[in-house]
């Protein structure tokens, strides 16, 4: 009977359930979400940050972010939302107004919508995408939409 397979299988084990009690109570390591200048979400796998924010006419608007987190103007940056019900998505374009971009569409009536934000910094170049749901239900304990809570409502 060959041990190495065994062997192997029963290190890999201990090292995987060692690796996962050194991170047991280490609650703080992850970021203390904020909100955004407008209120809105903080798209933090965008390099530079932006604010997704939905005003109160349903446009889109992004706001590109300094590392002060105060609004700087867009420079060449191509940004798509594709938002909606997934059997009719609404794909939304983006026109400066101000320090930010607005979407030409607005998002559909109704809530719950899964949204798809992708953020080229130059035509050329590749997408960063963030995915989340867009909820506009309030928030209880921060008052905020849910797409834009800042609660850890995990812990």
């Amino acid at each position: 009977m060959k041990t190495y397979p065994i062997l192997a299988f029963a290190v890999a084990l201990l090292t995987s359930v060692s690796l996962h009690a050194a991170g047991e109570g280490d609650e703080n390591t992850h970021e203390k979400k904020i909100a955004g200048p407008n209120g809105g979400r903080i798209l933090t796998t965008i390099e530079p940050h932006a604010e997704f924010f939905v005003t109160e006419d349903r446009k889109v608007q992004i706001t590109f972010l300094g590392e002060d987190l105060k609004p700087v103007a867009p420079a060449d940056q191509v940004v798509t939302v594709t938002t909606g019900e997934r059997s009719a998505p609404v794909k939304m374009t983006f026109t400066e107004s101000g320090e930010s971009l607005v979407s030409e569409e607005s998002v559909p009536e109704g809530n719950n919508f899964p949204a798809v934000v992708q953020i080229k910094n130059t035509a050329e170049a590749k997408a960063q995408v963030e995915k989340f749901t867009l909820n506009f239900s309030v928030c209880s304990e921060c008052d905020m939409a849910e797409y834009a809570c800042i609660c850890d409502h995990a812990h």
